[in-house]
C-alpha cells in the first residue's frame, strides 16, 4: 500500500544535468546584468542542503507513513481506486494542501525557521531548487493526512513527488515567460521568481506549487513587474550550511528567552515573522523572503 515510486530520487540525474546545462548557458551571458547567475559557494550550499534533506527525509517519511496509515484506516470516504481520474484529483488535492502548507511556512515563525533555508540564497537558478529545508517536520500536518479522504496513500506519495519535481524547473531566470494561458493556470518561472523576491510588493506572494490559480483565488497572486531582488529582507551573508539551517531557530530561541510573559513567548514562536507584542499589526516578514 505504501510502496511508491521514488520520483524525486529518480530525478536526481536530470537535476544535475540540467544544472550543468543552465550554468554553461549563463556563462555565455555573464555580461548580462539581468541574470543573477551562479556563485560557486552558493551552489555548493544548495547542493549540500539538497543532499542533507534527502537523508533527513528518510526520517520524515517514517512519520508520513505512520500518519497516512492511521488516516487511511479511519478514512471518511470509501476507497477511490487507482484510475487516472483519481490521480488527477490527488495531484490537485495535494497541490491545494501544498499551497496552505507553503503559506503557513511564511506566516508561522516556527515553520518559517524551516522554510527560510530554501529562501536564503541571493541567487536564482536550478540549484536553488535543491536548497531544500532539512527540518521539514510540519509536512506531517498537511500531506499524509489527506488519506482520510479515501485516496490510497501510495497515490498521495506519488502525487506529492510529482508536485516537487514540477517545482524544480520554475527555479530559473532562463525562461522569461510562458504562453498566456499557461501563466494564468500554472506556476511558472516568472511567478516563482516573484515568490523568491525580497522587494516589498513581492513579499509573501505566489505560494503555488503547480496551480497558480490558488493564489488568484486566495488573494496572494502578484505578477512579475519590476526586477526581482532575491534573498531575504535581512540576508544572513553566510555560506555555512549549518548556519543556513539553524540561524532562524537560534534567533527565535533568543527572542523566546528575552520575551516577558507567555503571550510574548508564544508570539515569538507561532506568530508571523516580525511579530511584536508591542504592536497590534504584525510586521510583514522581517526576515522573510517571499
Amino acid at each position: 500500500m505504501f510502496d511508491h515510486p521514488p520520483i524525486t530520487t529518480l530525478a536526481v540525474p536530470f537535476y544535475l544535468l540540467t544544472i550543468v546545462g543552465e550554468l554553461l548557458w549563463l556563462r555565455r551571458r555573464r555580461s548580462d546584468p539581468t541574470f543573477a547567475g551562479y556563485e560557486r559557494r552558493d551552489t555548493w550550499v544548495s547542493l549540500t542542503l539538497g543532499f542533507w534533506s534527502l537523508i533527513a527525509g528518510l526520517l520524515i517519511i517514517v512519520g508520513d507513513v505512520v500518519i497516512a496509515r492511521f488516516m487511511w484506516d479511519h478514512r471518511i470516504l470509501p476507497d477511490w481506486g487507482e484510475s487516472l481520474w483519481v490521480w488527477i484529483v490527488a495531484i490537485v488535492l495535494v497541490d491545494f494542501s501544498y499551497y496552505w502548507s507553503h503559506r503557513a511556512g511564511h506566516r508561522i515563525r516556527l515553520f518559517w525557521a524551516n522554510h527560510v533555508q530554501h529562501h536564503s540564497s541571493e541567487k536564482y537558478n536550478l540549484s536553488t531548487a535543491l536548497r531544500q529545508p532539512v527540518t521539514n517536520f510540519y509536512e506531517w500536518l498537511f500531506f499524509p493526512t489527506l488519506a482520510i479522504f479515501g485516496i490510497r496513500p501510495w497515490i498521495l506519495f506519488g502525487a506529492f513527488g510529482i508536485n516537487l519535481v514540477y517545482q524544480y524547473w520554475i527555479h530559473t531566470e532562463v525562461i522569461r515567460a510562458m504562453p498566456r494561458w499557461f501563466e494564468w493556470l500554472l506556476n511558472t518561472p516568472a511567478h516563482h521568481r516573484v515568490h523568491h523576491g525580497s522587494n516589498q510588493q513581492y513579499l509573501d506572494k505566489n505560494y503555488a506549487g503547480i496551480f497558480i490559480v490558488f493564489d488568484r483565488m486566495f488573494g496572494t497572486f502578484e505578477p512579475e513587474v519590476e526586477p526581482v531582488c532575491y534573498g531575504l529582507t535581512k540576508n544572513i551573508n553566510t555560506f555555512n550550511p549549518l548556519r543556513v539551517i539553524s540561524h532562524e531557530y537560534v534567533a527565535m530561541g533568543r527572542e523566546v528567552r528575552s520575551s516577558h510573559g507567555l503571550t510574548a513567548k508564544l508570539g515569538a514562536v507561532f506568530g508571523p515573522p516580525g511579530w511584536s507584542p508591542r504592536s497590534t499589526t504584525p510586521i510583514q516578514a522581517v526576515s522573510s523572503a517571499p
